[in-house]
């Protein structure tokens, strides 16, 4: 088994910077969405003497040894396409950051050869640093209906709907980018219209699969498309990447059906009280099951949430969800109801600060008010890291008295990924030369990579990859080529990569160890001191019950700049070092705390 060795691993910019754009961006393609249909007579490219001479390059840009910010580029004869282009949510390590997309300063350096971006399907992880990209390399965009009219949306929100062309593809509808002819493949997810994608090229066949599970019954009655799969495997695969998500886990995922009898059983149980289910507003499916649910027990179902209601509304309007005449209303009708007439759909499964019902949980939403009559039902499992903030609202949902319902306790909520039996199904479907496990940590990869070996797959052709890593495929040969810049930007706001490692660094340092404020007015042409110094502590000390500690800092500071060098005087970056130096040694000295140290020279005269 390949493991990218400490020789070929690429210094990729694993610390967030701007990103810069090293070229213009092309020119505007319009916005008429058009369909792409099929070709199942084209001709597929011959790979018999290229095959020996040029080599499919794929480059990992994210989404490998982390969860999120999945973009995957293809080259082949100086053409590139990429798969996806996703965000990851920042944690406790990039505290203020509202999203981490991926660096594409590589993408940009030679931005004419992207032809085209091919989406698996609608999940942030996969679409949410799209916009960021098509701001700066204008390139055709395919996907199928619903993801495409997920996407529309966020062009949308970016002001930057009409400059991006817009292109609807179809399951075993083949269509053409470039020297690459690829074809979507339905696999079954936790949101509809999920593909992988069948990418040939001179090189040969790979295989993608996006997320993925089997699913033998799924809600839109379309099981994933094995056929597909196994023709491709008797023709020949050259390489597979798989969602590795659940490798770890035995057995097969559960169906989504499951969770429609668990949610049927729940609302008979709670037949007096209100019912309030927290869920992924993506997972159209699990919403489609509440809304059926609520139509068997008689209950009127409100949305609550600005991702929920935007979700609901694009699948109700392309025709993924179903809902009959009258049955949703609007949170301003909520009091027309009793408590056991209502079903309110809500995000904030993973605890998040903001969300509904963490509000709801804190007593703080102005049109919800927990009580004893209530039955929460969380449908979502939490994500690694997540867990605290999950069980702080379940604490506080118990504490008003509601009866609250998680996967631990009943059949709640289903994975959208395969486990350990479905994904060897797949290797065994597809018979690839080489195996690339891709999407998911470190841990996910190794298994995955495990699995492979267990159903024949030979070790040299076994690839754990990282992002930054350019792989270099023949039907001769795997090899790891040159290294490509594949680091996280930063977005902060309307910031997009002005917040770099430095910054982080003192955000983390000041939340840890707070701040001290340094102030002096020295004389321009002497360097005496006019005023001050003036001390200030942030976050570091309390400052009624410091007045020593902050006197002496002063002493400290009029110490330094009386008996700062001559020569210097007038030097103040050099004054604001010895400040700094000196006023943090003794404050490590006193409290054995390093704060923050931020030394303000001003000048007069």
């Amino acid at each position: 088994m390949q493991q990218n060795e400490k020789q070929n691993k690429p210094q990729a910019q694993k610390q967030p910077g701007q990103t810069k754009s090293t070229q213009q961006q092309k020119s505007a393609q319009g916005a008429n969405t058009s369909v792409i249909r099929s070709k199942k007579g084209a001709q597929q490219p011959k790979a018999q003497k290229r095959a020996k001479q040029d080599a499919l390059k794929v480059a990992f840009l994210g989404g490998l040894n982390e969860v999120g910010k999945n973009l995957t580029v293809y080259e082949y004869k100086g053409e590139r396409i990429a798969v996806d282009c996703g965000l990851a949510f920042p944690d406790a390590d990039a505290p203020g950051i509202d999203l981490i997309i991926p660096d594409f300063s590589w993408l940009e350096q030679n931005y004419e050869t992207l032809k085209g971006i091919i989406i698996t399907h609608g999940h942030e992880d996969h679409i949410g640093g799209l916009a960021y990209l098509l701001k700066r390399i204008n390139a055709p965009v395919y996907a199928t209906k619903l993801t495409l009219g997920l996407i529309r949306g966020k062009l949308k929100e970016h002001k930057m709907l009409d400059r991006v062309k817009l292109n609807e593809v179809r399951a075993r509808d083949t269509f053409q980018i470039g020297g690459f002819t690829i074809e979507p493949i339905h696999v079954n997810h936790s949101i509809p219209d999920a593909v992988a994608f069948a990418i040939t090229c001179g090189a040969g066949t790979v295989i993608q699969t996006g997320d993925f599970k089997i699913d033998t019954t799924p809600i839109d009655g379309d099981m994933i498309d094995l056929a597909r799969f196994a023709h491709y495997g008797k023709k020949g695969v050259l390489a597979l990447l798989s969602d590795s998500t659940n490798a770890e886990r035995a057995g097969f995922t559960m169906s989504e059906r499951k969770v429609g009898e668990s949610f049927e059983a729940l609302f008979r149980k709670a037949a007096n009280k209100r019912l309030i289910v927290a869920t992924f507003s993506s997972n159209v499916h699990r919403v489609q099951q509440i809304i059926d649910a609520a139509v068997s027990s008689g209950r009127k179902v409100a949305l609550m949430g600005r991702s929920m209601e935007n979700f609901v509304n694009i699948a109700l309007e392309l025709g993924y969800l179903r809902a009959p005449e009258g049955i949703l209303i609007p949170l301003e009708w909520l009091n027309r109801f009793t408590p056991e007439q209502l079903v309110i759909i809500t995000t904030g499964s993973q605890g998040e600060p903001m969300s509904a019902l963490t509000r709801m949980a804190f007593s703080d939403h102005r049109r919800v008010e927990i009580s004893p009559r209530d039955c929460v039902i969380i449908s979502a499992t939490p994500i690694p890291g997540n867990e605290k903030t999950v069980g702080r609202v379940v604490n506080e949902l118990l504490k008003l008295g509601a009866d609250v319902v998680y996967e631990k306790m009943y059949d709640v909520h289903v994975s959208g990924h395969a486990c350990a039996e479905e994904l060897k199904i797949l290797m065994g479907l597809t018979k690839p030369r080489y195996f690339i496990p891709v999407h998911g940590e470190q841990k996910h990869l190794m298994k995955h990579a495990q699995l492979a070996l267990s159903m024949g797959i030979d070790p040299n052709n076994i690839m754990i990859a990282d992002n930054g890593i350019m792989l270099e495929l023949t039907n001769r040969a795997m090899k790891v080529g040159e290294p490509v810049p594949a680091g996280s930007v930063y977005v902060d706001g309307y910031g997009v990569g002005d917040v770099g490692s430095a910054v982080i660094r003192d955000r983390k340092h000041l939340a840890q160890e707070g701040m001290v404020i340094v102030t002096v007015c020295v004389d321009t042409h002497t360097g005496q001191l006019l005023a001050g110094p003036d001390i200030q502590s942030k976050g570091f000390v309390y400052v009624k019950e410091s007045g020593d500690l902050l006197e002496e800092a002063r002493q400290h500071a009029i110490a330094v700049v009386e008996n700062f060098p001559a020569r210097s005087k007038r030097d103040t970056n050099a004054l604001k070092g010895k400040l700094r130096e000196d006023i943090s040694g003794l404050m490590y000295q006193r409290t054995r705390r390093s704060p923050l140290i931020v030394p303000v020279v001003l000048e007069g005269a």
